[in-house]
């Protein structure tokens, strides 16, 4: 188990005696970060599909009707939150505990954390009877969070406000920062289908992250849905 501990918490006693031990793992606005990152990516996810392929029709005269338009807006507003959210998750990275700092580490140069990576896949596999616990990712969760959102936040951003200064017009901050990413990709169409791909690699990643915490809560005897709630990360065995 990766020893580090912010706060221990001594709970009832339990059968034969034993007392549960939480330690304080996430604070308060990580785990605020994590649960609104949430609500902006399923907004961006489905909102995002639906521009990509519009409705075939809607009921009622077309100019009565602004359906695609509050869709983009919706789109809109919930990227400029998660990329302000990203922002601050950045911030809280320098000024939060060391769990904080997980999801922007990426110890290649550690091969103990390798050989952690590939147990946890086995693990994961159904290749290892016993799991092991640990107090903040396990090495395998902090991997996939580097590759899947660390690294793919950042490309979904910086792809959808060069699709967005488009919109935008030549000259506007979305054009000044943004607007070589067109080109650079090949043009237009060409940016629109590399931003779709990482709407579903986002779609995977999510399936798969829900998946795992589940399976972890239930498989390997440790809190982690209750621990983004409540921040305690409790042991049951």
């Amino acid at each position: 188990m990766t020893m580090y501990v912010e706060r221990e918490f001594k709970g009832p006693k339990i059968a034969d005696g034993k007392t549960v031990i939480s330690y304080y793992i996430y604070e308060a606005p990580l785990r605020l970060w994590h649960w609104l990152n949430a609500l902006f990516i399923v907004v961006l996810g489905v909102t995002g599909y639906l521009i990509a392929n519009p409705m075939p029709s809607v009921p009622g005269e077309a100019s009565d009707s602004f359906w695609m338009g509050y869709i983009r807006f919706a789109h809109f507003a919930a990227a400029y939150c998660f990329a302000i959210a990203l922002l601050g998750r950045v911030y809280w990275a320098f000024v939060g505990n060391q769990y904080s700092k997980q999801l922007f580490l990426f110890p290649f140069w550690d091969l103990q954390w390798w050989k952690e990576v590939m147990f946890e896949l086995r693990w994961y596999l159904f290749l290892e009877p016993d799991p092991k616990k640990y107090l903040g990712h396990n090495p395998m969760a902090q991997f996939s969070m580097f590759f899947a959102f660390t690294l793919g936040a950042p490309y979904m951003i910086i792809t959808g406000f060069a699709l967005y200064s488009e919109g935008a017009g030549v000259g506007s901050w979305q054009d000044t920062l943004f607007g070589w990413v067109i080109p650079l990709l090949g043009g237009s169409q060409n940016l629109h289908t590399w931003h779709h791909i990482g709407l579903w690699a986002f779609v995977i990643f999510v399936i798969l992250h829900i998946y795992a915490a589940v399976r972890e809560d239930i498989m390997s005897r440790q809190t982690l849905i209750s621990t983004i709630i409540s921040g305690y990360r409790m042991f049951k065995d």
